[in-house]
């Protein structure tokens, strides 16, 4: 009796941990019995068809999917013929009515002679399906450089290097923190360029696993496995225009090699075939985070980094270019003025005046937000007050307030009664004061100075610069 206990509680360890490796790869595992009923079915597969474990499992498969009238399951088919399967295309329809394309691998169970079962294992093309035939159609830009708002030095230093940019054909890579305005920029270089009347498409990398982006770049060749067609990828798609490629350091390494290739030879090999194709794109790539750090926690590759950065811009965060807020915020009253049918017209003092002590982490993105928020709130008012900004940001500010060291403003006030000197001058001579300080606690350190002021590097050096700090 204790050995058959033992045995039972071993095979339902087993079963445990069968169903937790099923459920942790990243393929969907689908299994039928030899009356085609739903044996086994994995979570990846729930998600790729939409579908509930409830709803499939124990049920026949017929019962539950529907197939073309010109296709057949490859389950039922394997089950039917008792043979195995390669790389077959199939289209089929959930429950709900809803497509899914996957390319099986399906092999017949047999035990001795006796066939019984079949089990599938199944990779999800449909968001591919989807974006191949999307994309053909994708490719408007709205953005130019004289609707990038700011007068600050900051941003028109960085709008005449990529006017300056648009003059080549040069690859790209834009700088930034997340919404900092990445693609409005790399729309304005398109749109000032010679390439203005040829296809300007974006891809964000970050939007889909790596065994969908490379078909999509790259495209697929007809008979690369079963009902495969011919699908132009993205660089074919681009042809003579801009390709640009958001969040370049998500994409994994392997396939940043690839795209070092094609942009060292400008050519391209779908998926199943064998020759190359030429292709003319001018690529420009987005990143949020800084190079130099991207580079050394393997987000991005050395070689491609030197290849996209011949030339790099880097976009300012809203907090080192504060003078623009009034600017942004104008810009912004007006569009939602439009869009609500409202006749807003500004902010009140109290809101100038948190908008400029914010550090505004979403940057020009948070800003608008804020805006549009706050916007939603007001009835009748034509001024936005205190009371009208979302929750979060309010609760942000008054946690900032309760961090100041007023015990300090008030030393150094005393001390310096009889000194006034410009608010600008005297912020300037504690920013460097404070610098300084920062970088001999930490050995003219560079890298962590910047991380410990919450800045990247670039945004440190062009301080130190400006403010005239030596790194000794």
């Amino acid at each position: 009796m204790e050995s058959t206990n033992h045995t039972i509680q071993y095979l339902q360890y087993l079963n445990r941990m069968y169903k937790r490796i099923l459920d942790e790869v990243d393929v969907g595992v689908h299994a039928v019995d030899e009356t085609g009923r739903s044996i086994i079915y994995n979570k990846k597969m729930m998600q790729m068809e939409s579908m509930d474990f409830q709803d499939v499992i124990n049920k026949k498969l017929l019962d539950v999917f529907m197939f073309k009238d010109d296709q057949s399951s490859t389950l039922v088919k394997a089950l039917q013929e008792g043979k195995e399967t390669a790389n077959v295309k199939q289209t089929y329809f959930n429950n709900k009515g809803q497509a899914i394309t996957t390319i099986n691998n399906t092999i017949p169970i047999y035990q001795g002679d006796a066939l019984q079962g079949a089990v599938e294992i199944a990779n999800d093309v449909t968001k591919l399906e989807r974006l191949m035939k999307g994309n053909l159609y994708k490719g408007s830009t709205r953005y130019t450089f004289d609707k990038i708002i700011g007068k600050s030095p900051a941003i028109r230093e960085v709008i005449e290097a990529a006017t300056r940019a648009s003059r080549t054909s040069s690859y790209v890579l834009i700088v930034g923190e997340t919404g900092t305005g990445k693609e409005l920029f790399a729309q304005s270089i398109h749109n000032a360029s010679g390439r203005l009347s040829a296809p300007f498409i974006s891809q964000n990398c970050a939007a889909l696993p790596d065994n969908l982006i490379e078909g999509l770049l790259f495209g697929t060749k007809r008979g690369a496995f079963t009902g495969a067609t011919d699908h132009p990828g993205l660089f074919e798609q681009a042809e003579g225009g801009t390709l640009l490629l958001d969040e370049i350091n998500s994409l994994n390494l392997n396939l940043q090699a690839k795209l070092l290739r094609v942009l060292q030879e400008k050519m391209i090999r779908r998926i199943g075939d064998t020759k190359d194709t030429p292709v003319d794109v001018r690529v420009i790539a987005n990143i949020n985070e800084d190079p130099i750090d991207a580079i050394a926690n393997n987000h991005l590759r050395k070689d491609l980094y030197y290849r996209l950065g011949v030339v790099t811009i880097f976009i300012p965060p809203l907090r080192e270019r504060k003078e623009d807020i009034p600017l942004l915020v104008e810009h912004f009253i007006e569009k939602y003025n439009e869009r609500f049918q409202m006749n807003v017209k500004g902010l009140s003092e109290e809101v100038k005046q948190s908008f400029f002590e914010y550090e505004w982490h979403g940057n020009v993105r948070e800003l608008e937000h804020i805006i549009e928020a706050a916007m939603n709130i007001i009835m009748d008012e034509e001024i936005i007050r205190y009371s009208h900004l979302p929750y979060q940001y309010r609760s942000r500010m008054q946690l900032k307030e309760r961090m100041i060291p007023l015990s300090t403003v008030d030393t150094f006030i005393n001390e310096n009664a009889d000194t006034t000197v410009p608010l600008k001058d005297q912020l300037e001579l504690f920013e460097k004061s404070y610098i300084e300080h920062v970088l001999k606690k930490n050995d003219f350190n560079i890298s962590k100075t910047a991380g410990l002021l919450g800045l990247s590097r670039q945004s440190l050096q062009y301080r130190m610069k400006k403010l005239n700090i030596e790194n000794s």
